[in-house]
């Protein structure tokens, strides 16, 4: 797979309706193609016609290629979580990580 996004409700409750965290994948092989700020432009652009007016990513500090592609769709960052994640494989196995939260308000829904 070269490359998948997505958004999901950051939760059932109906007061954060609206509210919804994104995720993003590009395969090595496909990094600075121009392929994940398309893939995150089609998701903002369908997140919105489907009501959503705040998106939130959390982000490892050091995914500096991530960050840069979430600040340039207009995500800004709302602090860093500590020890939010614990890694479940690879070499981080076991190791408590934190994130940096973003968040991108719809200048057009909510």
């Amino acid at each position: 797979m070269a490359a998948w996004a997505g958004v999901s409700p950051t939760s059932a409750r109906p007061v954060y309706a609206g509210v919804g965290e994104v995720s993003i994948y590009v395969a090595a092989e496909r990094h600075g193609t121009g392929i994940g700020r398309k893939l995150l432009a089609g998701l903002i652009a369908a997140s919105e016609q489907a009501g959503y007016w705040t998106l939130v990513a959390q982000i490892f500090p050091e995914n500096e290629a991530s960050l840069a592609l979430h600040a340039a769709t207009d995500f800004l960052p709302v602090g860093t979580r500590r020890r939010l994640g614990r890694m479940t494989y690879g070499p981080l196995e076991g190791h408590w990580r934190d994130v940096v939260m973003l968040e991108r308000r719809s200048p057009v829904t909510g």
